[in-house]
């Protein structure tokens, strides 16, 4: 995707990865965490603002700095990166709130044709993973790299 990106810093692992979102409420620190889950290779995609006394995730802080899709696609960009070096991982991702989840849906849609090319796109639905198609409310995602 050819979309503007923020500069990524990332541990060795590419497990975690942090950038700033620059807009009218400032520098704040962004954190993508890659989390395994108890299903073999795959991990949990962890999002949101880092708390600057505890480091750790808020991922129900709401920014409106701005920059929601440049901040999308650098998450998108961590994907890219998270799987290249974990060719057989699947991310499963979930807005922490209805919101978010109506975010990451219409990022998924809007760029559906380009995702596609390098993943598979699922979406839950009712308990099942289905095939992605555009238009659904999904209540979760799960992409997996193609080969």
């Amino acid at each position: 995707m050819i979309l503007d990106k923020y500069q990524l810093s990332a541990d060795s692992s590419l497990m975690v990865f942090e950038f700033d979102s620059i807009g009218p409420k400032g520098k704040v620190t962004k954190v993508v965490q890659y989390s395994e889950t108890n299903l073999k290779d795959v991990y949990n995609l962890g999002f949101g603002d880092k708390d600057p006394n505890t480091g750790e995730i808020d991922d129900f802080n709401v920014t409106n700095n701005g920059d929601s899709m440049t901040v999308l696609a650098t998450v998108a960009a961590t994907v890219y990166a998270f799987t290249d070096k974990h060719p057989n991982a699947m991310i499963y991702a979930r807005g922490a709130d209805k919101a978010r989840l109506r975010l990451y849906r219409m990022g998924i849609n809007n760029y559906f044709a380009q995702i596609s090319q390098d993943f598979q796109v699922y979406g839950m639905l009712d308990g099942m993973w289905l095939h992605f198609k555009k238009g659904v409310n999904y209540e979760a995602f799960l992409v997996k790299r193609k080969k």
